[in-house]
């Protein structure tokens, strides 16, 4: 329980009335809760792996019960529509139930030895104590997706949600594991901004997971570098999609506005550049406008919207800047561009290149930048020509020429005619690069992300 009396604000995203407030959790909270969670940890590892599925599986239960109290949630604080919340509840659900199968999965093997009589077994034991801090994008399920196969695998949790999402994103997610019969100091919710560098640099922290920014990651990375604790940081995107000049325009551009538009473009696998060959350009930039311009934009509450607010005004004026900035270089708006508070228009940007602002940057805004080249060669070293290595997509209609081209594309997930912006539990999901570091999360690449290898030998007989 956080000692702390200062407390933090939560505002509505589209209105801005404050919905609710939560506390600042201290530098000394964070050790009240990282010792509780290192004297549990012992204790819960050795909870049978059975009993432990069947938490998760209550968890999730109780996580379908509770639909549409979440969903509220996430549209008030989160800036979500109805449809996104509710996406985001069934994938947080299915993180619970994937969990659920991992607590029960083979963590071992037995290595043929050199020495006659020796056994040797490597098993996978957990980390520890996980610091997990999240994002405010898709507070419930960046949560969960770390949270849930953690305390599957025998790990403790000190979770520290993002200042802007402290109930869907922490204190909620802590009253449904009480309910679902969780142990008290398994998992500790530690809201407000200043817990999470006392999480990082904390002695008895074994291992920090965030999801974030690229700058905020590399700062942590630096920061937690003198304790050499286990880091791993999901970081932005600059998503590229590519359109071949065989693909289907009207498959690509309704992707295309899917995966730049979806949760106002605030997703860091949202594609942030279109590289379009010049024989399609003009009709998939015709397509890509239309799909723009037909999307509703408004609050959520009051009515269902295709794009609800963005997280806050500065970010609005952030993506602003950068399409000004961009125009005067050159580019020009084909549609969109404006915004009222924290509502903006879905926006089509045409003649963009490497050095202007939306092509180089992460926009995190309802912006699609629009690239024309005149060869695969040409686009490739487009591409491949920033510091970014999240996911990408590509569009052909000869499969393996657009095989081909995806390839080469140095991304830690590719997608053929598809969304760059794709995700499945059980899927290994993470970049390379500057979009991230460390083992990458999903289905059984938690085992590797979540446990520690150690080597135990049992030698029999001496001869």
């Amino acid at each position: 329980m956080t000692t702390t009396t200062a407390e933090i604000d939560v505002r509505d995203k589209a209105t801005g009335e404050i919905i609710g407030s939560a506390p600042v959790s201290s530098a000394v909270d964070v050790d009240r809760a990282v010792a509780e969670l290192g004297r549990t940890q012992p204790d819960w590892v050795a909870v049978p792996a059975t009993e432990r599925a069947a938490i998760l599986r209550r968890a999730a239960t109780l996580l379908q019960r509770d639909t549409d109290r979440f969903a509220r949630m996430l549209v008030r604080e989160g800036g979500a529509t109805t449809a996104k919340a509710e996406g985001e509840i069934g994938a947080s659900i299915l993180e619970f139930y994937q969990a659920a199968e991992l607590a029960t999965t083979a963590l071992g093997e037995v290595i043929p030895s050199g020495q006659r009589g020796r056994m040797n077994i490597v098993e996978r034991r957990p980390v520890g104590v996980v610091g997990l801090i999240t994002a405010w994008n898709a507070p419930l399920h960046i949560a969960l997706r770390v949270l849930a196969p953690a305390i599957a695998l025998g790990n403790t949790v000190a979770l520290k949600p993002a200042p802007e999402t402290p109930f869907s994103g922490g204190l909620m997610i802590g009253e449904l594991l009480d309910e679902a019969g969780l142990p008290a100091g398994v998992v500790e919710i530690l809201t407000g901004g200043p817990a999470g560098q006392a999480l990082v640099t904390h002695p008895a922290v074994d291992m920090i997971h965030f999801t974030g920014s690229e700058e905020t990651g590399r700062r942590i990375n630096v920061a937690a570098a003198p304790s050499l604790k286990r880091v791993a940081l999901e970081l932005g995107g600059n998503n590229p999609t590519v359109v071949l000049a065989d693909a289907d325009v009207e498959l690509a551009a309704r992707c295309g506005a899917e995966a730049s538009f979806g949760h106002q473009g605030q997703v860091c696998i949202a594609t942030g550049r279109h590289i379009v060959l010049s024989a399609v350009a003009d009709e998939y930039t015709t397509r890509l406008a239309a799909h723009a311009a037909a999307l509703t934009v408004g609050d959520p509450n009051a009515g269902q919207v295709d794009l609800g607010p963005m997280v806050s005004t500065r970010q609005v004026g952030k993506a602003q800047d950068m399409i000004a900035r961009s125009v005067e270089m050159g580019a020009h708006v084909v549609e969109g561009g404006t915004a009222t508070g924290t509502l903006m228009r879905p926006t089509v940007v045409r003649a963009v290149r490497p050095g202007m602002p939306l092509h180089d940057e992460e926009v995190f805004a309802p912006v699609a930048p629009i690239t024309v080249v005149e060869s695969v060669e040409e686009a490739l070293d487009i591409v491949n020509g920033t510091r970014f290595g999240l996911a990408a997509s590509v569009f052909g209609r000869d499969l393996d020429h657009a095989w081909s081209v995806a390839d080469r594309i140095r991304t830690g997930m590719v997608h053929v005619n598809d969304v760059s912006a794709m995700h499945e539990s059980h899927v290994p999901f993470g970049g390379r690069a500057a979009s991230g570091l460390g083992d990458d999360l999903g289905g059984r690449a938690n085992i590797d992300l979540l446990t520690e290898r150690r080597w135990t030998s049992l030698q029999r007989t001496r001869q």
